[in-house]
């Protein structure tokens, strides 16, 4: 099967080379017959590019150590999930992974618009097979190809790094690859409308799903991301600013960016030269991301690149992909020119705007952070780090002002505002506000940015939950419906706009979860067993630990014992406010074949805070068994996991299709005044 992946790479190449040659030309002298043949090539590439995938999943599951990728990313304890995942646990698998997934994106691009959209789809076609063209030449001419064999079968692999083996490598990653490839369709469809001169909103409207789409998936991989880094990398925290999270980040950033401002452009008809650029930007900023988690210029401990020709290849290409978007951006000027201009700075269209400024702002700073090193590594002969206090220091102040945003951009009107409007929209969440904030104030609360997230969120929450609540009100009373039947009713009508709120309102969630870290409380001490380690929570949770033993394990059994993994585990009975809550084992796992050690921390949660224990360091050489422990009483925490699926519904709620949804025409003449938008049809 390996082999036959290996062939299936290399016809994959003249195939995705003809189909981008066929799209092109068809689309130029308008032969349906050349654009429909392209179109069918990215049917073919996507079984060739799957056999491919195949053929290394199987050399990792077959332990064929004679593979370079293989003999570097497993061994033969490795669980075979772990094994499976190895197809993008490095830099050459990774690469075939995203090159499967964007064969799959194009082939459903290709499908759902077969019978419509068809002055779009030859060039649609094109640039996506012109990127998989590229990728499949980079796999065999860069030195990254997977199928690269050694000159001798070793009798076991190095393994996969420590870091890696956690169930969420089966998640995070391609989460993260789907989001990443998904957002290629937009920007070939935005391509296609350049080179066609269609440049009206219909563009925006046959992708949205697909931003949208792309926007869900880069959303989930990176909270999953977050959860691995607080259950794995066993220091208690969720975001490091680390180069490969920045560069997740950063797409995240641009593509939120753009789900706002073509509202505008959809409403007003303005923003036309900025969101195409702002399409081509979050399309760059995917490759970025792919090229610096592989590349290996900047250390992470997410990387795990081999060499650096790759980098040079994916600079040019971005570099050259850029220079031809923009050009062709420029050129289309005359075309791209707004419709209307913004009437006032209390509107919709100025919140938006100030919205896309500030994410372009929060893109700049963690991009230049990102950065920094390699211009100061290059320029100057050093490399000097950026760390999170930089990124803290910049980023929180616009993260509450964007909060704010959040809650005053969908309610306030459009073109101008009237007072009138302000009142009724802006009164009461300000009052809810103020009177959180006054509340925690009260209560001994001291930290100004917490305080400001949390009277921010207030604001915020009220505002979606008012929004909600006037739906339901209007529609249950013109429709005759029920409280639940009229909420229902309202959301299938309009699932956008709804499902926005939903978003918001799990935003608004997972930032009061972040404020939470200004009251982390953090004690160490070192126990032997049957001693006992106390921390008391912001809260006021007294919780009190008892160390009652260390057991020894030997996971993975394999005829030579210097080749297993051992493991030390902490058995601690957990008391909260002099009751027995239960028990956590956190645990010391030493790799031998790797010669590296990691952390599995315990973790007991419930609805206000997480308690945190780690083992920090284990005394093995007096026999005494005594072991240093790192205690965290951790406030709100798990509202930030809850915040992400809360984010994570709101977009599957805007991405369902909108069904019609009747009222009954005799309720029409029970309505009293306007109503919100949305609450009927």
């Amino acid at each position: 099967m390996t082999v036959l992946g290996e062939i299936a790479l290399w016809i994959a190449l003249p195939v995705a080379l003809w189909g981008t040659v066929l799209s092109f030309i068809g689309g130029r002298s308008g032969r349906g017959d050349l654009v429909l043949s392209g179109e069918r090539t990215a049917y073919v590439l996507t079984l060739l590019i799957l056999v491919a995938s195949l053929g290394i999943i199987a050399a990792f599951v077959g332990n064929q150590y004679q593979y370079s990728y293989v003999a570097n990313y497993s061994n033969r304890e490795l669980d075979t999930y772990f094994k499976v995942a190895g197809l993008w646990a490095g830099q050459r698998g990774s690469l075939v992974f995203w090159t499967l997934l964007l064969s799959v994106f194009s082939s459903i691009a290709v499908f759902t618009n077969r019978n419509r959209n068809r002055e779009f789809m030859p060039y649609v076609s094109g640039t996506l097979l012109g990127l998989l063209a590229f990728l499949i030449v980079v796999l065999l001419f860069a030195d990254v190809s997977p199928f690269e064999r050694l000159g001798f079968t070793p009798a076991n692999g190095r393994g996969l790094n420590p870091q890696l083996q956690s169930y969420w490598m089966t998640i995070h990653p391609p989460t993260l690859y789907l989001g990443f490839t998904a957002f290629a369709v937009p920007f070939a469809f935005a391509i296609s409308a350049l080179l066609t001169g269609r440049l009206d909103s219909r563009w925006i409207a046959i992708t949205r799903r697909w931003i949208l789409l792309s926007w869900f998936f880069l959303t989930c991989g990176i909270v999953l991301g977050m959860r691995w880094a607080y259950e794995e990398l066993g220091w208690g925290g969720y975001w490091f600013w680390d180069p490969v999270e920045n560069a997740s980040l950063l797409p995240w950033l641009t593509a939120t960016a753009f789900l706002h401002s073509i509202q505008i452009q959809e409403n007003r008809g303005m923003l036309k030269v900025w969101n195409m650029a702002l399409v081509v930007i979050t399309f760059l900023l995917t490759l970025f991301a792919t090229f610096l988690t592989r590349s290996g210029l900047i250390e992470s401990v997410h990387s795990f690149a081999q060499n650096l020709t790759i980098a040079y290849i994916f600079l040019g290409f971005m570099g050259g992909l850029a220079a031809f978007s923009f050009l062709l951006i420029v050129y289309r000027l005359p075309l791209l020119r707004s419709e209307n201009q913004i009437q006032s700075f209390l509107s919709r269209e100025s919140a938006f705007l100030f919205n896309n400024l500030l994410l372009i702002g929060i893109t700049f700073a963690v991009a230049w952070g990102t950065l920094f090193p390699l211009i100061t590594e290059g320029f100057f002969g050093e490399t000097i780090n950026v760390g999170p206090p930089f990124y803290n220091r910049v980023n929180i102040p616009i993260g509450l002002i964007l909060l704010a945003l959040m809650g005053i951009g969908p309610v306030i009107a459009w073109r101008r505002a009237s007072p009138r409007n302000l009142r009724r929209n802006f009164v009461l969440p300000l009052v809810a506000g103020v009177a959180v904030l006054g509340a925690l104030l009260l209560a001994g609360v001291r930290h100004n940015m917490a305080l400001a997230t949390f009277g921010v969120s207030a604001f915020v929450m009220a505002i979606v939950v008012r929004e909600f609540w006037k739906g339901t009100k209007a529609r249950a009373r013109i429709a005759g419906e029920g409280v639940f039947s009229a909420f229902r009713g309202l959301v299938r009508r309009n699932r956008r706009r709804w499902g926005g709120y939903v978003v918001h309102a799990g935003v608004v969630v997972l930032f009061t979860g972040l404020a939470g870290a200004a009251f982390d409380v953090v004690v160490e001490q070192e126990l032997a067993p049957g001693e006992a380690i106390s921390v008391r929570s912001a809260f006021g949770n007294e919780y009190r630990l008892v160390y009652e033993s260390l057991s020894h394990s030997r996971p993975r059994a394999a005829e030579d014992v210097a080749e297993n993994d051992w493991r030390w585990t902490a058995l601690m009975t957990i008391y909260r406010n002099g009751e027995r809550i239960g028990v956590t084992r956190p645990e010391r796992r030493i790799y031998p074949v790797m010669e590296q050690q990691s952390t599995e921390v315990g973790i007991a949660s419930s609805v206000l805070e997480d308690l945190y224990v780690i083992p920090k360091d284990v005394d093995l050489d007096s026999g005494a068994e005594r072991v240093v422990f790192e205690v965290k009483a951790l406030p709100l925490v798990p509202w930030i996991w809850c915040g992400g699926l809360v984010v994570a519904i709101g977009a599957v709620v805007g991405l369902w299709p909108t069904g019609t949804v009747p009222v009954r025409a005799a309720a029409a003449r029970r309505v009293r005044g306007p109503l919100p938008a949305g609450a009927v049809g």
